[in-house]
């Protein structure tokens, strides 16, 4: 199970690195998690650069991609060479996005007739590509699934987990993460936003 973390130059930390935490609280046998990249290092919006354990032509073989924001998602979706190089696939890949990520999916025609969530400063922009904007921190709809704001990243990461090791798994690493004092009351939440997108029978 390879699960691919897009980040482009200019990516938001929380959106990334806290996804690749908790998604490595997995420990099951091929479970593979890499930050994926255009280049061989990214540096991000706060100019922290780390190394890309994966690139852009791994996309198509990953089972699970998530799409990360930036400063430069705006750039992205009006280059046409740029976004033809994200080839990605519902209907055999899981694939959630963070923030301004959903802008990069409703571009890739990915989004039709299916509402997303994403940040404040991202929503007319999403709007704008034809995509209904929740006023909620998570939404999953099938294969896809949104997340708006920075602090909503341990919901998709949570719903990857229980869309793949059940939500006992994603329980678990969810509460690993959680705030002492909080964990019991954040895991709840966490999950009440989750299992809703999680298939029928999933749930539980």
């Amino acid at each position: 199970m390879h699960i691919a973390i897009l980040t482009f130059p200019g990516f938001n930390e929380i959106d990334s690195l806290v996804a690749l935490g908790i998604l490595n609280r997995v420990k099951a046998p091929g479970w593979r998690v890499t930050l994926c990249g255009p280049e061989t290092s990214v540096t991000s919006m706060n100019g922290v650069t780390v190394e890309m354990q994966s690139r852009l032509c791994d996309l198509p073989g990953a089972d699970a991609v998530l799409v990360g924001s930036g400063l430069h998602t705006r750039d992205i979706v009006d280059d046409p060479k740029r976004l033809s190089t994200l080839r990605l696939d519902p209907t055999r890949q899981l694939i959630g996005a963070q923030c301004s990520g959903a802008l990069i999916l409703a571009r890739l025609g990915l989004l039709d007739g299916v509402p997303a969530c994403t940040d404040l400063t991202t929503r007319p922009w999403v709007q704008e590509a034809g995509v209904e904007v929740l006023d909620r921190p998570f939404h999953a709809s099938g294969n896809l699934a949104t997340a708006g704001g920075c602090l909503a990243s341990p919901y998709l990461a949570g719903w990857l987990i229980a869309r793949c090791q059940g939500e006992e798994a994603a329980r678990a690493a969810l509460h690993y993460v959680a705030p002492v004092g909080e964990k019991a009351a954040y895991v709840e939440r966490a999950l009440a936003h989750i299992r809703p997108g999680l298939p029928d029978g999933q749930e539980g």
